[in-house]
């Protein structure tokens, strides 16, 4: 006899999503470290990203926490990994998301590097090796140091490649954010506290512990276990695309975590077998709840199949021709619009969608708005993913 799969309604799993992702103010996590723990890692491309992220989902967030957790406490690390994205994953994590990811994605970044190199300045892997040597040396013994301060002590890093030659954006940068890039990619140095003030990306740099050696295998199998806990259901072609891994390999990792299939509207989702969800029902629409996430939050691209969440007409809208996501305004688990912050520093959205003109979703919108420029204080944060509706909001 041919067992049915069990079916999960869209209705369940945004109602899955509220709790899971922390979105409702019943879930809301205590500490930073819980955020990042609870959801794989943080989105981390813009800085300002982590910081929102967490003040959607946390009771009492400040950016202070947030700074305290990444650069006193250490116990979250910036990586280049997934998607070559970069995120903020728990310290706990960092040797599984190394060995699963950011591994393969150091060796494409070295690659590239090399070919640059030599192409345009002549240098070979080995004077690449002697360079970073000395960066390592420079960093032992000033301890923190930018990207300037470093090339100073290592003047090689001051050589200049030329990028997108013969292009009307063509630049030609010292060599030094590059090498500093790849050593960390390869977890070999870790961005510290950044000049300014939270929402810079110009960081200064430490050297960095070494990740325990995972066997890629085993770190593959254990991402997709802390994906599919966190995100699933999902298709297989979400944690392929959320990986950046290719078709065998995410076919090899999903096997080894004994998902089972479910059934989402007539295609293959996948659960881990001891999921909850599936003993529940549909669960319980009485509370509204509304909330303000970032540009490129960790929910918003934490599928590749978004249409449970997000009318597809809308998409255009909200992505820029990167697949980059604008931030957000969500109602009960799915995405409503999209909202900026004034140069008066007042929260301004965008509705799109029917649910807007309910009383309830309003008043917890003006709730939340309130919330976030609570976190925010006097700082002003510019979204760098420009679409038709920010657009529209900037004006």
């Amino acid at each position: 006899m041919t067992r049915t799969r069990p079916r999960i309604s869209d209705r369940q799993r945004r109602a899955l999503l509220l709790r899971r992702h922390l979105l409702s103010p019943s879930a809301r996590a205590t500490s930073v470290e819980q955020v990042a723990e609870t959801l794989v890692g943080l989105h981390a491309t813009e800085p300002a990203t982590v910081f929102l992220s967490v003040a959607a989902r946390m009771n009492g967030a400040t950016p202070q926490a947030v700074e305290r957790a990444l650069y006193e406490d250490r116990g979250l690390v910036r990586m280049l990994c997934m998607r070559r994205t970069m995120f903020v994953v728990p310290k706990d994590l960092a040797p599984v998301v190394e060995a699963s990811a950011a591994r393969m994605v150091a060796a494409r970044e070295r690659a590239a590097l090399a070919k640059v190199l030599a192409e345009q300045l002549g240098h070979d892997t080995r004077w690449l090796a002697d360079v970073e040597t000395e960066v390592a040396a420079a960093l032992e013994e000033l301890g923190e140091a930018d990207a300037t301060q470093i090339a100073d002590a290592v003047p090689r890093l001051k050589e200049q490649i030329t990028v997108s030659p013969g292009k009307p954006y063509e630049t030609r940068p010292r060599i030094s954010n590059k090498v500093l890039t790849v050593m960390a990619a390869e977890g070999r140095l870790r961005r510290g506290r950044p000049q300014g003030s939270w929402t810079s990306a110009k960081f200064r740099w430490t050297l960095a512990e070494p990740h325990p050696h995972l066997a890629t295998d085993q770190a593959r199998v254990e991402l997709a276990t802390r994906y599919l806990a966190a995100f699933g259901p999902a298709m297989l072609d979400d944690l392929k695309w959320w990986t950046g891994w290719n078709l065998t390999q995410t076919r090899t990792a999903l096997a080894g975590t004994a998902a089972v299939e479910v059934d989402l509207d007539g295609a293959t989702g996948y659960l881990l077998p001891d999921d909850p969800v599936l003993q529940e029902g549909e669960g319980d629409d009485s509370d509204t709840v509304v909330n303000l996430l970032p540009t490129l939050d960790l929910t918003a691209m934490g599928w590749r199949n978004r249409d449970w969440y997000l009318d597809p007409a809308h998409a255009p809208e909200l992505f820029d021709h990167n697949g980059n996501i604008c931030p957000t305004v969500w109602a009960d688990g799915r995405i409503i619009g999209g909202w900026r912050q004034q140069d008066d520093r007042q929260i301004v959205t965008e509705l799109l969608t029917s649910p807007a003109a309910n009383p309830r979703v309003r008043a917890a919108l003006a709730a939340e708005a309130d919330r976030l420029s609570e976190f925010l204080g006097n700082v002003r944060v510019r979204p760098h993913v420009s679409t038709p509706l920010m657009h529209r909001l900037s004006t």
